[in-house]
């Protein structure tokens, strides 16, 4: 998988995975330990619940992969005991000193503050659920893995978007519009000009605790890019890849067209509107965010070339790019 998740230590770390069983299905119990090898090594391992009612954790299965079960009575009727129980282990194995992170396996965003809690502590806080899951638990998280979405077998590299899967933004993972301002923001620190593809990956996860190209049905960030992303292009140098705008529009030559248009409309547009209109006609993927603006206005501002005042742009005639007019 060509998802890089950053190394946090040359050794395994230690963890202590803790389930809420009142909440996470059993079907997920292998991909559970699965994901967490990619990270370290588990020495705890508990699963908290009513064990006098069925939740579909076997004798068998806990049995299996070594999980002990702590039994917690549902004391109050529509009051969710485990969260108690699992916050008080957390802090009591906390403090044991024995591991350098926990996997707190639930959807319930009560243990968003036990996740800051842990992270406040200098933990590593690896956090799993369902899509369903809150973005403040996600968000709390070093990392955060959908375990609905990478174990769902409509990974086959996007072969169809007909068999009605749910949106990004229907499953409360991170939005393709915001995986892409993060590439953006991050080719025009770079002047510009292409960037590691390695380098994007890093990013995208510490920007997004919850990033995983499984989540958008991929395999490989390079082919979630050239799919859901199609003003960005990955190319293929040396063995590397990299991630380049489609575009090869520079600012100046942007310039010397918005010129060029207000010089045929009389040296003056009325309408910002109009002028940006007929940008997008010539540019179809024309985005003033590559050159570090977020409006047409106030890209307009920071050119010599042309005045705005209110809705209306004016050209400078003695400063169009490359003298004409002088």
């Amino acid at each position: 998988m060509e998802e890089v998740i950053e190394s946090i230590s040359e050794e395994r770390m230690l963890f202590a995975v803790l389930i809420d069983a009142d909440n996470i299905s059993s079907k997920y119990v292998v991909t559970i330990f699965e994901e967490l090898e990619k990270y370290g090594l588990s020495t705890y391992r508990r699963i908290y619940g009513n064990w006098s009612k069925a939740n579909g954790w076997s004798e068998g299965m806990l049995l299996e992969y070594s999980i002990m079960p702590v039994q917690q009575f549902s004391y109050t009727s529509g009051k969710n005991a485990t969260d108690m129980a699992m916050a008080i282990d957390a802090m009591d194995i906390l403090y044991k000193n024995k591991v350098q992170g926990f996997c707190l396996v639930t959807s319930d965003s009560d243990f968003t503050r036990l996740a800051m809690r842990l992270r406040e502590e200098n933990m590593f806080v690896l956090g799993m659920g369902e899509s369903k899951t809150p973005v403040a638990l996600t968000r709390a998280c070093n990392k955060f893995i959908h375990l609905n979405l990478v174990t769902e077998q409509n990974i086959e590299e996007k072969n169809s978007k007909a068999g009605g899967d749910k949106t990004a933004e229907e499953q409360n993972v991170t939005s393709i519009a915001d995986v892409r301002q993060v590439v953006l923001a991050l080719i025009n620190e770079n002047g510009g000009k292409q960037v590691d593809l390695a380098q994007l990956g890093n990013r995208l996860n510490e920007k997004f605790t919850d990033f995983d190209v499984r989540n958008y049905g991929y395999f490989k960030l390079s082919t979630m890019i050239g799919q859901e992303l199609p003003d960005f292009n990955v190319r293929k140098i040396n063995n590397q890849y990299y991630v380049e705008r489609q575009t090869t529009l520079t600012k100046w030559e942007l310039e010397q067209e918005i010129c060029h248009m207000i010089e045929k409309n009389g040296g003056m547009v009325e309408n910002l509107a109009s002028l940006n209109d007929e940008l997008h006609k010539k540019y179809k993927q024309l985005d003033y965010k590559q050159f570090g603006y977020n409006r047409i206005s106030s890209f307009l501002r920071s050119l010599e070339s042309v005045t705005v005042h209110e809705n209306e742009v004016t050209l400078n005639r003695k400063q169009t790019p490359g003298g004409a007019g002088k």
